[in-house]
């Protein structure tokens, strides 16, 4: 599990005025698909966007629709209030995915539910308008906390009338369970139903479906029965959900279609390797039924055979060449809406591949077989790296070998093995003690010891194909250098370190048995390949330069963006490319991408290619910004930053980014393949200095004022998060914004600050006339008009208690504080951000300018 980061501690902001582009999402035509209807598979987005947002927030359920395909199917799981009220909750118990143990500590009951004694906080106990002060939270820890405690729960109707989604997707579960408390769940489903357009409906319920098959027939609302475990009982019928689905007959008596869990089509093994697919799509739909996949998560352990790649999952059910589930529900609809729109049928499509960015390996396909073996170079051609890297080391014997570090503890079972005694240590090469090769020979390598997979993502119980993880054999040089050179590769990269030890201490020139190798395999008149040569040392590329026509890459370990000029003219003197790490690009704290470094195009203008270092797939190495998805940050550094070659553990990745059939759409392109960009909103009141405009706005008196746009070099340092929506379009919006522009900030709950102009006797305490709950602290909310028509702010201020986990400043709204914080010489002027993720027509990011 990821750790929760701390609060960050950025500036405080007022109102903004808030929006965002127009959404224009385009698709190309592709092949028909073996669907039941033959149409592209259904994104269906779980409780919006709940991969990152609280599942069902009003943030979560906009992002979806902005940075998703255009027709995304927005899902509700449906529960009933006291007074029933449809809302929208993840989970029956709300102590997991809200904070209403804080709001109500005594408020814990015990029902039974399917016949197990459930304990908990149950909408059942709560009128719809007792919950209003209860806000949503992360049910996942893993993910992001920063959006916890600023979203209210929403009814079923403001979903659909709010955001108005192209399809509504109603789940109802624990039917009985509402019966038991005397509230009619197919009551509300049909009084909302002709409210409000439903699509579908789905229950594990049989008789519920049932009793709705009369009410809903001749309608467009499909009902979809839910498959729960092989081995649950279905309540009503009491037999297993395995043995109701041999009976597809039954159930399209009663329904359109089913939804089940992803390991009834392709079944995984306990050691979680995929096992071949079941018949249930083909056969579900031989019976006229759709088949709709559900479990689909990108930050979770998904099964060895995609490497961690979220995307191929996704390819797996909708683009087999056998069969297509007919919707696919998820946390994170944008990388299913990636794999819908552009990467399916590429081989139909005739997609081609337009050779950028440059794919070099690291370590060989490092993210499926141990680093540097014959098994992790074959897989690196066959996934289609450009460049094969082999990082050079020596052994006792003078033999140059393929090894990712000369330390064998890190690749090799070498700690476990008969030589486990040679721990040495040698400060030139590393702090900690060490197994090296140059204390071998290259036979005692190749019999004695064995290759060990890196899993650099271990922590995080993140584990790299354990069925292979000691397969392989070693490499010499000359076995690689003969291995590449009649593959269609671009050429190969070889990485020289610790040169200068291995001359003054063994007496052996690496740089001398390179070349060496590199004449006797006939490298220096290959027709096709090149040869690159990569240190962190330039004293080694510069003997290469003296010697060799090589392309030279000089790899830098440490933060770049601020080199100064004369440092990068000095690269340029002895090198032809750098390979830079990620965040001398994309600096980020706390997970979250902080800016945007120009570190490129200073490179990019001294001559220097750029190769950024080291992609991987596992979701924990991507900022939240990604969605944890690795598409996502390789489309970052390809359109946004501009790097040239991506050195990556996962080859096969950034070659299907690469074919991807999106990529020439130009202006067409869909909003979820867009790359980053930034762009500053300012309201600019018609007179900023006029102290009655601070007035006005305390007054909830409208100020005249005007919306600008203009777009930006480099995107902001900081950034906060969601703070409203419009109901139009953001283009719409901006040229009418004092008419119908609304937003629901509240400071002390939206700003990015710590209470720290607060006193701090406000930080610690118990909550007035309750009891002391850990991380607990609420806020009564006073309501203002701010500087604009239609705009309005909630200033919070908390009460005693002890802090409650989120982030937010504490500001007195008293007369005398107002003109002072809203008398400035822009009233209000702020950074948006929009991303690839982030980019809303009715919900945003924003910081202070």
């Amino acid at each position: 599990m990821l750790e929760r980061s701390s609060s960050w501690d950025f500036s405080f902001f007022l109102l903004a005025s808030l929006l965002l582009h127009s959404l224009v999402t385009a698709q190309l035509a592709q092949p028909s698909w073996q669907t039941l209807s033959g149409s592209a598979p259904a994104v269906i987005a779980k409780g919006g966007l709940s991969g990152i947002f609280p599942d069902s927030s009003l943030a979560a359920y906009q992002f979806a629709l902005t940075d998703s395909s255009t027709d995304t199917i927005l899902w509700c799981d449906v529960r009933l209030t006291k007074d029933g009220v449809g809302i929208c909750l993840p989970e029956i118990k709300l102590d997991n995915c809200t904070d209403i143990i804080y709001e109500y500590p005594y408020g814990k009951r015990t029902y039974s539910i399917n016949g197990k004694n459930t304990s908990g906080w149950f909408s059942v106990d709560y009128t719809a308008k007792a919950l209003e002060n209860v806000y949503l939270v992360q049910a996942i820890y893993s993910r992001t906390e920063k959006f916890d405690f600023i979203y209210q729960i929403l009814h079923v109707e403001d979903v659909a009338t709010q955001i108005k989604p192209p399809g509504l997707w109603l789940n109802i579960q624990h039917d009985l369970f509402y019966t038991q408390q005397n509230l009619s769940m197919r009551s509300y489903v049909v009084t909302v139903s002709k409210r409000v357009i439903v699509n579908y409906i789905s229950s594990p319920e049989v008789a519920f479906l049932l009793g709705l098959v009369a009410q809903f027939k001749g309608t467009k609302t499909k009902l979809v029965f839910q498959f729960l475990g092989d081995n649950d009982i279905e309540p009503t019928m009491t037999q297993t959900y395995g043995s109701l689905l041999k009976n597809l007959t039954f159930i399209k008596t009663f329904a359109s279609g089913i939804l089940v869990p992803k390991r009834y089509i392709w079944p995984v093994t306990s050691d979680l390797y995929l096992q071949p697919y079941k018949s249930i799509v083909l056969d579900a739909h031989k019976a006229g039924l759709e088949v709709f996949a559900s479990g689909f998560q990108n930050d979770a352990i998904i099964p060895y055979n995609f490497s961690y790649d979220p995307l191929a999952e996704y390819l797996k059910f909708v683009d087999n060449g056998v069969f297509s589930v007919d919707g696919v529900l998820t946390d994170h609809p944008r990388t299913l809406s990636e794999a819908v729109g552009c990467y399916s049928h590429l081989d139909k499509n005739n997609s081609s591949d337009p050779g950028k960015p440059v794919i070099i390996s690291h370590n060989g396909a490092s993210g499926t077989y141990p680093d540097c073996t014959d098994l992790a170079y074959q897989q690196a051609v066959q996934d289609g790296a450009d460049f094969i890297d082999c990082p050079v080391q020596v052994t006792q014997d003078g033999v140059p070998i393929c090894m990712s570090s000369t330390d064998l503890t890190k690749t090799t079972t070498v700690a476990t093995s008969a030589f486990r005694g040679r721990f040495s240590v040698i400060p030139e090469i590393q702090k900690n003690e060490g197994i090296f090769s140059f204390n071998f020979t290259w036979e005692e390598i190749q019999k004695n010891l064995t290759p060990s997979i890196s899993s650099p993502e271990i922590d995080f119980g993140m584990f790299r194909n354990p069925r292979y993880k000691n397969k392989g054999k070693f490499m010499t040089l000359s076995d690689f250098l003969a291995f590449a050179k009649d593959k269609p590769l671009s050429g190969v990269l070889l990485k020289i370190e610790n040169a200068a030890f291995l001359v003054e201490r063994l007496g052996f020139s690496v740089v001398d048995a390179v070349i060496s190798a590199l004449n006797i395999t006939g490298y220096n008149d290959h027709p096709t390949q090149r040869v690159m040569i990569q240190s962190s040392n330039s004293s080694v590329l510069v003997k290469f330069k003296q010697q060799t026509n090589y392309n030279l890459n000089y790899r830098v370990d440490e933060y770049i963006s601020n080199a100064h000029d004369s440092t990068i003219t000095n690269i340029a003197k002895f090198a032809h490319s750098v390979a830079i790490k990620k965040n001398s690009i994309f600096p980020n704290n706390y997970n979250y991408i902080t800016g945007q470094t120009g570190v490129v195009p200073r490179l990019h203008s001294a001559g220097l290619e750029v190769y950024v270092h080291i992609l991987r797939n596992e979701f924990v190495t991507h900022a939240w910004d990604y969605f944890m998805d690795p598409y996502v940050e390789i489309n970052s550094f390809v359109q946004t930053a501009g790097v040239d070659g991506i050195i990556t553990d996962s080859p096969r990745t950034t070659k299907l980014y690469r074919r991807n059939t999106c990529s020439k759409l130009g202006d067409k392109l869909p909003q979820y393949m867009k790359p980053v960009e930034a762009f500053v909103f300012d309201f600019q009141p018609q007179d900023p200095e006029d102290f009655y405009a601070a007035f006005s706005a305390a007054f909830q008196r409208p100020i005249p004022g005007l919306v600008l746009k203009r777009a930006m070099t480099r995107l902001p340092k900081s950034r906060c998060w969601f703070v409203g929506y419009s109901s139009s379009d953001g283009v719409d919006v901006a040229n009418k914004f004092s008419e119908d522009w609304q937003t629901d900030l509240i400071v002390g709950k939206h700003d990015c600050r710590h209470y720290t102009n607060d006193s701090p006797s406000l930080r610690a305490g118990k909550l007035p006339g309750r009891p002391d709950i850990d991380g607990g602290i609420t806020g009564r909310q006073t309501r203002y008009d701010t500087a604009s028509s239609g705009a309005s702010i909630s200033m919070n201020r908390p009460e005693s208690g002890p802090p409650r986990p989120f982030t937010g400043v504490a500001i007195s709204p008293s007369p005398s504080t107002l003109p002072t914080v809203l008398s400035s010489a822009t009233l209000a002027v702020f950074f948006v951000k929009l991303s690839l993720r982030f980019t809303a027509a009715k919900s945003l990011l924003i910081e202070e300018l």
